[in-house]
């Protein structure tokens, strides 16, 4: 049996799997890939209200068996199909001095995203910190080649992206895209070991 490696590991949180405080977590399951690219694509989002410096808890609940003060899932469906946009939906539960920030620098990540895509052309320390996590992960997956630590996102770069892209589940396009950097700082932080305790 898997243990979960949180607070008895040195983590300083709890993961319950228990759907009264989280969203259910069950090892291995299959998930819906459309699904995955919305949470690569918005998981550095948070809300926030002037004046208050840390991100805004929000709960929900179905609207439906169980009511409660905050988002109903059942409510977000009805207005969002009457139109609303996501941040009217959150205003409308939470208020109109709400609003929905994005953030660059993702705790436990080496870099975070530059902000844009790299494709061939881009240059500069975001594509060589690329180009050595890329040569890293190669070691343990040999199929992903070799390429330049120089800066430059040429033909052999996106190659390489593109074969990181084919075995990891990724449209296969060649561009570091936001869900395509976060997955390769994943792997590299995984095959590297940086992110274990010292």
């Amino acid at each position: 049996m898997l243990v979960p490696p949180y607070r008895n590991q040195g983590y300083n949180f709890t993961i319950t799997s228990s759907t009264a405080y989280d969203q259910k977590w069950i090892y291995g399951r299959n998930i819906y890939e459309n699904v995955s690219r919305i949470v690569d694509s918005i998981f550095s989002n948070y809300l926030s209200r002037p004046g208050v410096r840390q991100p805004i808890f929000t709960a929900y609940c179905d609207g439906d068996r169980v009511t409660c003060k905050g988002l109903s899932q059942w409510g977000s469906k009805y207005l969002g199909e009457q139109g609303y946009t996501p941040i009217e939906i959150i205003r409308y539960y939470y208020g109109n001095d709400m609003y929905i920030n994005s953030t660059q620098y993702v705790s436990g990540v080496p870099s975070s995203w530059p902000g844009y895509d790299l494709t061939i052309g881009s240059s500069g320390q975001k594509v060589l910190q690329l180009q050595q996590q890329l040569n890293r992960i190669a070691q343990n997956y040999p199929a992903i080649p070799k390429i330049s630590e120089d800066g430059i996102f040429g033909s052999g770069t996106a190659d390489a992206v593109r074969v990181f892209q084919r075995v990891f589940g990724l449209p296969a396009n060649g561009i570091v895209d936001y869900p395509t950097w976060y997955k390769i700082s994943e792997i590299f932080v995984g095959v590297s070991r940086i992110s274990e305790p010292g």
